[in-house]
C-alpha cells in the first residue's frame, strides 16, 4: 500500500509507520520485557480445505490469466490485513507502530531449475485490491525478477544491495549492518533500503509446497520489521470417515504462521486466522473490493 498521505503525522511517527497510541498498558511494557522477535514468536497451524478452492481457480483462470492457488493465498492475506490491520504492526526501538504500507515479501526462483538463483519479490498492495489486482501485481513483479536482462545484468534492487555488500570486507559488512539496524530502530534508515528489503514487509511468505514439502515453522527475522511469516505446504488428500459410515475425500493444505505476539493480543491473531480461512472457504469474496477497510490507530 502506498503511504497514506491523508493521515497526518505526529511527533513520534516514522515514515514507515505511525506510533500506536491507544495501547493497553500491558502492550506498552511488553516490548521491553520481550526485546526481540525471537523471544516473542508464537506459532499457529491451520489445515485449509481447498476442495472448493481448486474448482474456483480453474473456473476463473480465463478471466484472470495466470491465476494460481499461490496468488489466491496472497490475495487472502492482503484482504486479511485490510480488515485486521493490527497484524500489520511492528515493534522497533521498544515502541509499537502501525505500518504505513501493505507489502508482501516472497522468495522465488529466477530460473525454473534446481540450480537456478533465487530472487525476492516485494510488491506493494492496496487494501482495496481484488484477486485480479493481486495476481497482476505479483506476475508483473515476478516477470521483472525473472527477466533475462535483470538476471544477467544488475538484477532488482534487493539483488543490487546484496551484491554490493558482498564486495565489502567482513568487518565493514558488520559495521554497515549495525549502522542500518541502529538507524532503523529510530526510524532513520534510508527509504531506498526499506523499499527493497524483504525484511521490512507486512508479511513474508514461503511456498515450500512447490518443492513437495509440508509447511514449516519459519522463524521471524530479527533484522527488519516483519511481524508475520506464512508457510504454504504441499497439497494432500485426506479420507474422513463420516457418521453414517461413508468416507469423504477432501483436498487440504497445511499452513503455518509465525507471529510477533507483541503487536496485538492472541484473540485478535486468532480472529485474523479465522478470517483468512473464511476467504479460503468463500473465494468469490476476493473477486470484488472489500465491503469495509479497518483503520489502526
Amino acid at each position: 500500500m502506498a503511504e497514506n498521505n491523508k493521515r497526518k503525522r505526529r511527533i513520534g511517527d516514522r515514515y514507515d509507520g505511525y506510533k500506536v497510541r491507544n495501547l493497553d498498558p500491558v502492550f506498552g511494557v511488553i516490548p521491553y520485557i520481550m526485546r526481540s522477535r525471537l523471544d516473542s514468536q508464537i506459532f499457529f497451524e491451520e489445515q485449509m480445505d481447498i476442495s472448493g478452492l481448486r474448482k474456483f481457480i480453474v473456473e476463473n483462470r480465463k478471466d484472470i490469466p495466470g491465476l494460481s492457488m499461490y496468488h489466491f493465498f496472497i490475495a487472502a492475506l492482503v484482504r486479511t490485513f485490510a480488515q485486521r490491520p493490527r497484524i500489520n504492526r511492528f515493534v522497533s526501538g521498544g515502541k509499537i507502530y502501525s505500518r504505513s504500507y501493505l507489502r508482501v515479501s516472497l522468495t522465488v526462483k529466477k530460473e525454473l531449475s534446481t540450480d537456478g538463483e533465487e530472487g525476492n519479490l516485494n510488491p506493494d498492495f492496496e487494501p482495496t485490491d481484488t484477486l485480479r489486482d493481486v495476481t497482476e501485481k505479483f506476475n508483473a513483479a515476478l516477470a521483472e525478477v525473472r527477466a533475462e536482462e535483470a538476471a544477467a545484468a544488475e538484477g532488482n534492487g534487493t539483488d543490487m544491495i546484496v551484491k554490493l555488500l558482498n564486495l565489502l570486507p567482513g568487518f565493514v559488512k558488520r559495521f554497515v549492518v549495525w549502522a542500518i539496524r541502529s538507524l532503523d530502530s529510530v526510524g532513520l534508515m534510508p527509504k531506498i533500503i526499506n523499499k527493497v528489503s524483504p525484511f521490512h514487509s507486512s508479511a513474508y511468505v514461503t511456498n515450500v509446497g512447490s518443492i513437495g514439502l509440508n509447511s514449516i515453522y519459519h522463524h521471524l527475522y530479527e533484522f527488519g520489521t516483519t511481524s508475520v511469516f506464512m508457510a504454504i505446504g504441499k497439497k494432500e488428500i485426506l479420507n474422513e470417515l463420516q457418521r453414517d459410515g461413508s468416507v469423504k475425500t477432501k483436498h487440504v493444505i497445511n499452513m503455518r504462521f509465525v507471529l510477533d505476539e507483541r503487536i496485538c493480543d492472541g484473540y485478535y491473531f486468532a480472529s485474523a486466522i479465522k478470517l483468512f480461512k473464511h476467504f479460503v472457504k468463500n473465494p468469490e469474496l476476493l473477486l470484488s473490493p472489500p465491503d469495509y477497510i479497518s483503520e489502526d490507530y
